[in-house]
């Protein structure tokens, strides 16, 4: 679990200088930022999609997680809970143009459903190596401070879901060593891909994509080759 409490102080430790840098930064300049920063998030979905050794696999994946996400309701659940953020802390940190709620949404997809997020918590909890999350935290603790500056303070708290995702990845990992051969991770990257993907899209807001709602999409490809493994 180590190197997820890291990442998620580094988010913390972003956030809040990203914050008190957002009040000298010119709006203009904030929604240049995001559009930017929008297109290095759809960048790194593409490249990370593009590492599919299975399309047909990853169509069912997105089909099959879309539908279980849409059951679970998982993006409605995200965005209530950040309404409730924005509702309890809205006034205090709010400058009347960020959207707290809006800020912790993105972000928490952002920071959660990318490969170094699956395969470091992964590695984490099988073998005890912290480097891959020790060199996203410096990542995500760089990003969230151009994040806070243009989102508002809503990125602090996606330092939460990063703590309670990848620390479920991690400590389940080891009852699972035998099914996460390469194939099956590099599967799991690929739809985490489109996903980031499509976030990026959200980000510009070409198109409103539930991406929340696909985020069982990711953990497809190693249900099947557990029920393969299994029968």
């Amino acid at each position: 679990m180590l190197g997820t409490i890291v990442n998620a102080f580094a988010i913390i430790g972003g956030s809040l200088l990203g914050f008190f840098f957002k009040k000298g930064i010119p709006e203009k300049y904030n929604e240049t930022v995001i559009q930017s920063l929008s297109l290095a998030v759809i960048l790194i979905g593409i490249l990370n999609a593009l590492k599919a050794e299975n399309i047909l696999l990853l169509i069912f994946s997105l089909a099959i997680g879309s539908i279980v996400g849409e059951l679970l309701k998982i993006e409605e659940r995200l965005e209530r809970l950040g309404d409730t953020i924005q509702d309890k802390l809205g006034d205090r940190f709010s400058d009347g143009k960020s959207n707290i709620s809006k800020g912790f949404v993105n972000t928490s997809l952002i920071y959660c459903i990318g490969a170094m997020s699956i395969m470091g918590s992964l590695e984490s909890g099988l073998s005890g190596n912290h480097e891959t999350l020790y060199a996203k935290s410096v990542i995500d603790g760089i990003s969230s401070i151009a994040f806070t500056s243009s989102m508002g303070i809503g990125v602090l708290f996606s330092s939460v879901t990063v703590f309670l995702y990848q620390g479920f990845i991690t400590v389940t990992a080891s009852f699972m060593k035998q099914f996460l051969v390469d194939s099956v991770v590099t599967d799991m990257s690929a739809v985490g891909g489109l996903l980031i993907f499509a976030l990026g899209l959200n980000m510009l807001q070409v198109k409103r994509i539930k991406v929340g709602n696909m985020l069982p999409a990711i953990f497809i490809p190693l249900v099947l080759y557990m029920i393969k493994s299994i029968f």
